[in-house]
């Protein structure tokens, strides 16, 4: 169970209505983390805080909302609000040199969703490999993509070496923010049986 799991209402329709604002909830963090954007004078990929977003959005919201908010970020990228990285937007963008990164969040926010699902999230050390996984993915898709524009041989100087230092920090601040949506989740269930409980007819 992740966190929004916890929250969400059995009846539906009210959980359809749930899952699509925390799936536009979800879009608009991510689209708040690429205003944070700090350019590269040598290379195309910026810095932003849209990595940790993704990486945050799929332990929280679980594989399917994760992976469907990233989806209709890019949608909402690509039909012209200003969403991306510097408050860019259009197909162009995602066509451009960082359209593998941006695609490799689907993948690496279902990845992640799927093995908090399964409880990564719950320790520290399963929990930075999830993230660590969910990184790697990005790039797996944002490398190859990049090479096109670059050539292989300035692809890693140009899109990963720079960023390792800032990754890092992006895996650390994640999941330590983890226990925090745990004890959260830890709490919505005791007060949920509390009231069970005080709901209950004496005997």
């Amino acid at each position: 169970m992740t966190v929004a799991d916890a929250f969400r209402p059995v009846a539906k329709p009210y959980a359809l209505i749930y899952d699509i604002g925390c799936i536009l909830a979800g879009t608009l963090f991510i689209a708040w983390s690429a205003r944070v954007a700090i350019p590269l004078p040598f290379s195309p990929v910026p810095i932003t805080g849209q990595t940790l977003a993704v990486l945050l959005m799929a332990v929280l919201l679980g594989s399917r909302r994760a992976s469907m908010c990233a989806v209709t970020y890019l949608a909402e990228g690509a039909v012209g609000y200003p969403v991306f990285a510097k408050g860019a937007a259009g197909v162009s963008h995602l066509l451009g040199p960082t359209g593998g990164y941006l695609f490799g969040f689907v993948a690496a926010a279902y990845a992640v969703g799927l093995l908090a699902e399964r409880g990564w999230d719950r320790q520290y050390g399963t929990a930075l490999a999830a993230m660590l996984m969910g990184n790697v993915i990005i790039y797996l898709f944002g490398l190859p993509w990049l090479a096109v524009f670059v050539g292989v041989e300035r692809t890693l100087a140009l899109g990963l070496l720079p960023f390792i230092p800032g990754d890092v920090a992006k895996l650390l601040v994640a999941t330590a923010l983890l226990p925090w949506g745990r004890k959260l989740l830890a709490q919505s269930r005791q007060s949920s049986a509390d009231g069970d409980c005080a709901r209950a007819p004496e005997p």
